[in-house]
């Protein structure tokens, strides 16, 4: 079964938030005045258990899912982490497993993430000045763990390694070409993240969005760019080559050029709600159904009736006026 929802999308990608805590506080994510130290995050009682990450990942694969993807919150920040990659990575029909982390514990856990069976991470690295680094974190830390991290990922071969860059206009637009520089020719490959409203609490303002073609023309004013060819139906980054050969970037332009068509992406939360859009408001429980006993053959029914229902475009259609106020934070669903 290969279910399509009402705009003819397929599910192909599912991205597994295992914990909604994180050890930043990034302002576009989770600022620091609102998940101060009395925040209540979820307990570990309504948080889904391995096994039932794998149960729902499994039923995932048979409605056509193909990419796996770990997120949190931090995922790093879950317990015995590698011990769900194992169970993951043995599902047959999974082209492709992959991390998503601030990159600040990764130097120790790369080694074991690769042994477990994980194919690549991706890293948030918003810039290379520890100024801005910092305040885009949220936390006093400092590059060196995340930039120790990278080179643990590369030295283990989870590669490709890609790093996010939040691009926030006034924040870190002024940082992105040295960040391209220095990443020029190592074979790790950047991503430039559009300003998103994903939640209600970072405060987002139009005027604050770099758009991504300003990104490259500022970039290809110093190191000369040509546009790539998507590797894959839905990928959501438009991607530009180094014309001296020297690797290549990507642009997400949810915001200016919404790619709401072919977009192809579910989310688990962490207490096991598929979420079927970022902007989303809610999701629907199958922790629950789970818990009270339903078997493999109906979880999957469950979750191809609600991808046939889903009609999301929220990107298509955001103005300023119309942005809602409802919507799931995105520490908790991952980006």
């Amino acid at each position: 079964m290969r279910p399509k929802d009402q705009f003819k999308r397929r599910l192909r990608d599912l991205r597994i938030s295992v914990t909604d805590r994180c050890n930043y506080r990034c302002p576009y994510c989770m600022p620091a005045e609102i998940f101060g130290d009395s925040y209540a995050f979820l307990p570990k009682a309504q948080i889904c258990s391995f096994e039932e990450i794998e149960r729902i990942a499994r039923a995932a694969v048979s409605l056509g899912v193909r990419k796996l993807r770990v997120t949190g919150g931090e995922p790093l920040l879950r317990a015995e982490l590698p011990k769900l990659i194992v169970q993951l990575a043995k599902i047959d029909g999974v082209e492709d497993l992959s991390l998503t982390t601030n990159g600040h514990l990764l130097a120790g856990y790369a080694d074991a993430l690769k042994q477990a069976g994980l194919h690549r991470v991706t890293v948030s690295l918003d810039s290379l000045d520890e100024a801005v680094a910092k305040r885009m974190s949220g936390r006093r830390f400092g590059l060196a763990p995340v930039l120790a991290g990278i080179e643990a990922a590369e030295r283990v071969g989870l590669a490709p390694i890609k790093l996010n860059c939040v691009v926030q206009r006034g924040v870190n637009d002024h940082t992105l070409v040295d960040l391209a520089a220095h990443f020029r020719g190592t074979g790790v490959i950047l991503r430039f993240i559009e300003y998103m409203d994903v939640g209600t609490v970072n405060g987002w303002k139009m005027d604050e969005v770099v758009p991504a073609a300003e990104v490259i023309e500022r970039i290809g004013e110093r190191f000369p760019l040509e546009p790539v060819a998507p590797t894959y139906p839905g990928e959501v980054a438009n991607r530009y080559r180094y014309t001296d050969g020297a690797g290549e970037i990507g642009v997400i332009a949810s915001v200016t050029r919404p790619f709401c068509g072919g977009c192809t992406r579910a989310r688990l939360s962490p207490e096991g709600k598929l979420v079927t859009c970022l902007f989303a408001s809610g999701g629907t429980d199958l922790l629950g159904p789970m818990r009270d006993g339903i078997d493999d053959d109906a979880l999957r029914d469950l979750m191809a009736s609600i991808w046939i229902a889903r009609t999301d475009r929220y990107s298509e259609q955001r103005t300023e006026e119309t942005t809602r106020d409802d919507r799931i934070e995105m520490f908790h669903i991952g980006g």
